[in-house]
């Protein structure tokens, strides 16, 4: 407190034994209470998590199967509704919903609140362990527990060339993110793609096979599936026949049917193979040229600022190296609006402060 203001207080305030008399007796404390205030806010500000709702649990559940090939009639029969029947007396359960589709199964479970989620999984992955009754050909049920992301940002990646450097490039780019620690990052404008094998007709009447034989012989010489279980309780291992060939030239040497003079015949004799994208895919262009969005999400418990300094420094790192037609746009940046509200919450706090500074001074002095 300055001589100035020592010299103007009120003698009688001085010896009051209130809060406020206090502090004109002792006016170097005041300073010093302020000093430890301000010092208290600004670290409390390092502490704040950035971002715009709450930290609050999902207490959902999903037990999600795949059967390939399968009608959405047989998926219910056979593994939804038996999976529904041991998962109803599940612990804390609020409610539980499915969905059976052509080729897979999910399964919902929404638990009460202040259920522990740890616990809650385990119980049901046990409880899927135990069903015994799902078709051999199906998959392993997935258990996943739902986690909720907030959007960071939105990167469009542009190009003048072939879509497949667009597709490697999104796939580069998503890792290199990842690894530097965006949460999760959602990819739009990369359709799924197939492998298509086109015989001409001339050809399989004259090896005198049809086109049902061909998908048959591809079909078990291109596998990938469970075959059981070894082993019991802590030691069982599943096990599952890997030969599923995922490349234009793996199913080329397929053996398909000997010619009249014994010569073995491959499909890539007789096919056109080739790897294209799958009908009524979702694509994405940017004025009239090929284009793929990653969608940067941060988990609950992250900073929004934090990433967005990751997005930053990898954009000013990756624009550098890009190569010739290829661009990058980055949009929808939620955390502008944040660093936004926190500067508004900053000059609100400080005036707020410097109003009850004026008051009480002119209070003391009165």
């Amino acid at each position: 407190m300055s001589s100035w203001y020592r010299k103007r207080a009120d003698p009688a305030a001085r010896h009051r034994g209130d809060l406020i008399g206090s502090f004109a007796a002792h006016p170097v404390a005041m300073n010093l209470l302020m000093v430890v205030m301000l010092l208290a806010g600004a670290w409390a500000l390092t502490k704040l998590n950035t971002q715009f709702f709450p930290t609050f649990e999902l207490d959902f559940i999903t037990v999600t199967t795949k059967w390939t090939g399968a009608s959405a009639e047989d998926i219910e029969r056979t593994i939804t509704g038996p999976l529904e029947q041991d998962l109803r007396n599940a612990d804390g359960l609020k409610e539980m919903t499915s969905t059976s589709a052509e080729g897979v199964s999910s399964i919902v479970l929404e638990f009460e609140e202040d259920t522990d989620i740890g616990l809650a999984v385990d119980q049901v992955k046990e409880t899927v362990d135990l069903v015994r009754n799902l078709p051999a050909s199906a998959e392993t049920p997935e258990i996943t527990r739902i986690v909720r992301y907030e959007p960071v940002a939105r990167v469009m990646l542009t190009s003048s060339g072939d879509f497949r450097e667009l597709r490697a490039m999104a796939h580069r780019y998503e890792r290199e993110l990842l690894e530097r620690g965006i949460a999760k990052i959602s990819v739009t404008g990369l359709p799924e793609e197939e492998i298509a094998v086109q015989v001409p007709t001339a050809v399989l009447q004259e090896l005198g096979l049809s086109l049902e034989e061909i998908g048959r012989r591809l079909a078990s010489t291109s596998r990938d599936v469970p075959v059981g279980v070894m082993g019991r309780e802590e030691t069982a291992r599943q096990l599952r026949f890997l030969d599923q060939r995922r490349n234009v030239l793996a199913f080329e040497d397929v053996p398909i049917v000997a010619d009249q003079e014994g010569r073995l015949v491959t499909l890539g004799d007789i096919a056109t193979i080739e790897r294209r994208p799958r009908d009524r895919q979702v694509r994405v262009t940017h004025r009239d040229r090929p284009a793929v969005e990653l969608r940067l999400l941060r988990a609950e418990g992250s900073d929004s600022l934090e990433a967005a300094r990751i997005l930053e420094t990898w954009l000013a790192e990756t624009r550098a190296q890009l190569p010739a037609g290829v661009e990058l746009f980055v949009y929808d940046q939620q955390w502008e609006l944040i660093e936004q509200r926190i500067n508004l919450l900053l000059e609100n706090g400080l005036s707020g402060l410097a109003l009850v500074l004026i008051i009480l001074f002119l209070f003391l002095d009165a």
